[in-house]
């Protein structure tokens, strides 16, 4: 065969001699023209031979032979072996012809797809692959697995959604709305027809669902848009005359309107673009955002067209600037100032109620105009329509309405109202003396950091990554100054990126207007990053501990200074003499240690927390009662906040959980998550609080200060005991504590405070409890109510009134609706006033449609059977029958869009035991008690975050990608 280069040559010269034989001769004209020089041959791509399929045995070495492949016309200049399906492996030689790695053992068999891709001299590539089927080594014996799933309460779902698997009822108009219960989350979907993946509304559509709800004045509806990059949909509340009393039709993930008055309404969910999952959440009162809708001109956008960039060709720019134009003439948009080259100020057109121009400005949402009594809601109605009609045209490079702008002081942090558990903590009065101190620093050792979190800026000082295993971290190399923290694509849960939100807990800026506060805001954070995504070794743990005590480290580097307080939000099993001692260097040092106790709901110890000298700190939830999941035993120190996400106790529409800093996909988020490890930092910041005023504090002064009952609020019998420890931390007592260390007499404010804002007892829940706690010589003489159904009456209470009551709803007599009162706690102090919600009849109870359930095995990175199961008695009960013993890992979902994955956005979403940190099952034998929850992950944008920052509510939580299920 020719070479290329020989070719190339060859049809060189013919080209020359023609050329000279042309030119030759002298003459006149009429000779015979020179034939064109012929065209260039087409490369020919080369073909890939990835060699035949093979079956092997885990933990043979397989080898792979490519150098079949061949070029018709060149050569082979490059060559790539990469996994398409199956395990990560190691290939060695991965880019040349022959290639190799060792099958990893499992219990099952399972196939590695391998692509080979040649690519020529000429740039040309062909690709061939190769399926590996490899079988266990050993037979393992068969084991049957069973368990259920629980569902956390007032979570249901959208009656028509895209998966075919579940239950169908139509809601897709007002006289068909689906009754759902207040409080209530519900899971949804919708889309335009044609959008979506394949399904039972793929090709029709479900453009609209209505809901009927009993609402109650000032409370809020919130939509949350899953898939806000790709689609859009719109909120709107119809009262029961069928107007149209608010609506949101914003741009991106959240919607959300008010309730004006008690009554009964419908909730409609409407697809504007695409296709998407959403996430509805009706609560109480306390708004997820700081401001209302922004106010604007009505009838007024602001807009700039592709052509106005001028970086583009002239005449691209004209095309594009026309059909621009023609686009704002079929909307009746008038130009008012602004001109070619930069934004341009329009204005809409009066147009009658289904005149062309409104139904090209509105679209498919113009039929709910009629609906909008208000000429002047109408107005603003209309031209957010337009803005997001023009957004989608691709002649469009944005559009805006023209917001009204005024002075405004600095607002809060949106979300406090969410943080329940800093009013559990007593925080509000702590801060009146403190909110910490720059030079105070609390190192979080954990899985790192998230650097570039607008609600961590400035709050950091230099940090660390000790993991020494890149494929731990994930982040290509061992040890490294970069703390940051990096999700693991291999690892199949998604990321909650739980060092962040430790590290958010204690010292999230605050009082910033975004997002949420953390515990000493003024203080400083030292990210140190030893964990990966699910775990790292006691070593490397170590070794961030020495860093952040200034003691000699793998680094070779020291901090600045040494850290005040040392978080570990880690633990395991295992007593390590070698570490004991390094923790006592460290508090000999006078740093103090703060660890959480631990998940497993056991009386084992958890290292570090279990170690002398540290504070070892158990969780309660809402009602402070100890959560189910944390440890217990003679090591507990100190109580603090771990949340419940399976329970909505205060009625604000969204789960229990610690809200705190995060990251949610691409954006930057805020989430709620549980566990000890959200408590512990709570105790961290406390203390930063009270180093902040006196900084020479030490770990003994603390130990003392503690057993005295000077930093906690008490909890159970009293005294110590192995569920509390100590007590609740209570930040206000540890705050004035530390005043009276350095001489100050502190003449504490009289006053009264309680354990929860609001009570929401459901449609379920006859009894909740309730503590008020004074200071100053506070007396409380009674807890009384505004409605003759709910009363409180004392359960455990000291002489002067304060401690536990209990409060009970009586719904005999009360026609089905939701109900609001207020105890109204009676005192020598400040007016308290403690919110409640109940619903009789017809209420939700929790149903999330058809779960799926995932056995993935870890060492495969494979799911190796799947089952799915619908709600009985209350709960998801599941088996899996007849699979090999091994070690595996459970996974349940949702999959509402019917895109074959779950755990992605907008789905509910659980694991055996926690999303964050699944636990892996040793299936040596049959096993029926695999019991773990399930509740939806819920995204909420901070609209007043200059980044992209959203809130995400996972239970110490799942990421973005979801996982692959079959179809049935």
């Amino acid at each position: 065969m020719m070479t290329r280069a020989s070719g190339r040559a060859g049809l060189f010269l013919l080209a020359a001699a023609t050329l000279l034989a042309a030119c030759g001769g002298g003459g006149g004209g009429g000779g015979t023209p020179a034939p064109s020089p012929a065209p260039a041959p087409v490369n020919r791509a080369p073909s890939a031979d990835a060699g035949p399929d093979q079956a092997v045995v885990g933990g043979d070495l397989v080898d792979l032979d490519g150098s079949g492949s061949s070029d018709p016309d060149g050569s082979i200049s490059s060559w790539s072996w990469t996994v398409s399906e199956g395990p990560e492996l190691e290939l060695s030689g991965a880019d040349g012809p022959r290639a190799s790695f060792t099958a990893p053992s499992s219990s099952n068999p399972y196939e590695v797809v391998l692509s080979l891709t040649v690519t020529d001299d000429d740039g040309a590539s062909g690709i061939d692959s190769i399926t590996i089927g490899v079988e266990p080594l050993v037979q393992a014996p068969r084991v049957d697995l069973a368990g259920r799933v629980v569902p956390s309460v007032n979570q249901v779902l959208d009656s028509d959604t895209n998966d075919p698997a579940n239950l169908y009822r139509a809601n897709d108009d007002p006289a068909d709305a689906q009754p759902v219960g207040n409080p209530v989350t519900i899971g949804g979907y919708v889309n335009l027809p044609g959008t979506g993946a394949d399904g039972r509304s793929q090709i029709s559509g479900d453009p609209e669902d209505f809901f009927a709800v009993s609402l109650l004045e000032g409370q809020s509806i919130t939509l949350l848009v899953a898939d806000y990059q790709d689609a859009d949909a719109d909120l709107y509340l119809y009262d029961d005359s069928g107007e149209i009393v608010d609506f949101s039709i914003e741009f991106g993930e959240l919607e959300q309107v008010s309730v004006p008055a008690d009554g009964s309404y419908t909730v409609n969910v409407s697809a504007f673009a695409g296709a998407t999952n959403y996430t509805l959440a009706i609560g109480s009162a306390a708004s997820v955002t700081a401001a209302p809708r922004p106010a604007l001109v009505p009838g007024e956008v602001i807009v700039r067209y592709r052509g106005d960039d001028r970086r583009a060709e002239a005449e691209a720019r004209r095309e594009e600037t026309r059909a621009a134009e023609d686009l704002a003439i079929n909307l009746g948009l008038d130009p008012v100032a602004g001109d070619s080259g930069r934004e341009r100020l329009l204005s809409l057109q009066p147009a009658g109620t289904g005149s062309p121009r409104a139904r090209a400005r509105q679209g498919r949402a113009a039929a709910k105009a009629d609906a909008i009594a208000d000429p002047a809601r109408r107005r603003d109605w209309e031209t957010r329509l337009a803005v997001k009609t023009l957004r989608r045209d691709p002649a469009v490079a944005s559009a805006a309405p023209n917001y009204i702008r005024e002075p405004l002081a600095l607002p809060n942090d949106e979300f406090l109202d969410l943080q329940w558990h800093f009013t559990q903590l007593r925080l509000p009065t702590a801060w009146d003396n403190t909110t910490g101190d720059p030079g105070v620093v609390v190192a979080v050792v954990d899985t790192g950091i998230l650097s570039g979190h607008p609600d961590l800026a400035g709050q950091l000082v230099d940090g660390y990554d000790f993991i020494r295993d890149p494929d731990v971290a994930a982040d290509g190399d061992g040890i490294d100054p970069d703390p940051e923290e990096t999700a693991n694509p291999t690892e199949p849960e998604p990321v909650a990126f739980h060092g962040t939100h430790v590290a958010g807990t204690v010292a999230a800026r605050g009082n910033n207007g975004i997002g949420v506060a953390g515990v000493a805001y003024s203080s400083r954070l030292m990210p140190l990053r030893a964990l990966g995504a699910t775990s790292g070794t006691s070593y490397d743990v170590a070794q961030a501990v020495r860093y952040a005590a200034g003691l000699p480290n793998d680094s070779g580097q020291l901090p600045a200074r040494p850290a005040d307080i040392i978080n570990l939000s880690l633990g395991g099993e295992g007593f390590s003499q070698v570490a004991q001692d390094l923790y006592q260097e460290v508090r000999d040092a006078g740093i103090l240690l703060v660890a959480s106790a631990g998940n497993e709901g056991t009386d084992t110890p958890s290292y570090p927390a279990a170690y002398d000298g540290v504070i070892a700190v158990a969780a309660v939830d809402a009602q402070r009662e100890a959560a189910g999941y944390s440890n217990f035993g003679p090591h507990i120190d100190i109580a603090a906040p771990g949340g419940d996400t399976s329970a909505d106790l205060t009625g604000d529409g969204f789960p229990d959980g610690v809200l705190s800093t995060g990251r949610g996909g691409e954006d930057f988020a805020y989430t709620f998550l549980q566990g000890t490890s959200m408590a512990a930092p709570h105790v961290s910041g406390m203390l930063a609080l009270m180093k902040s005023i006196n900084p020479d504090l030490s770990p003994a002064d603390i130990d003392r200060l503690l057993q005295d009952g000077e930093l906690t609020s008490e909890l159970g019998a009293g005294g110590r005991d192995d569920r509390f420890g100590y007590g609740l931390a209570n930040a206000s007592r540890a705050v004035n504590a530390a005043l009276r260390s350095t001489g100050v007499a502190v003449e504490e404010p009289r006053e009264v405070s309680a354990s929860a804002r609001t009570l929401n007892f459901g449609s379920i829940l006859d009894s909740l409890q309730v503590d008020i706690a004074g200071s100053g010589g506070a007396v409380v003489t009674g807890v009384g109510s505004d409605a003759p159904w709910l009363s409180a009456s004392p359960e455990a209470t000291d002489a002067d009134g304060l401690g536990r009551y209990r409060v009970t709803v009586d719904r005999a007599g009360l026609d089905a609706g939701v109900y609001s009162a207020r105890l109204r706690v009676e005192s020598n102090a400040n007016p308290l006033l403690i919110d409640v919600i109940a619903s009789v009849a017809g209420a939700t109870r929790a149903d999330l449609g058809t779960v799926y359930i995932l056995l993935y095995e870890p060492a495969i990175d494979t799911v190796v059977a799947q089952t799915s199961t619908r709600l009985a008695d209350g709960d998801y009960d599941f088996a899996i029958p007849d699979v090999a013993a091994g070690v595996y890992q459970l996974f349940a979902g949702t999959d509402f869009d019917n895109d074959l994955l779950i755990c992605d956005p907008g789905e509910a979403c659980g694991a055996f035991l926690t999303v964050d940190q699944p636990v892996s099952i040793e299936a040596d034998g049959d096993r029926d008690d695999l019991v773990f929850p399930i509740e939806y992950q819920v995204t909420i944008p901070s609209v007043n975050a200059s980044a992209n920052a959203t809130v995400t509510t996972w239970s110490d939580g799942p990421g973005d990608d979801g996982l692959p299920r079959k179809q049935p």
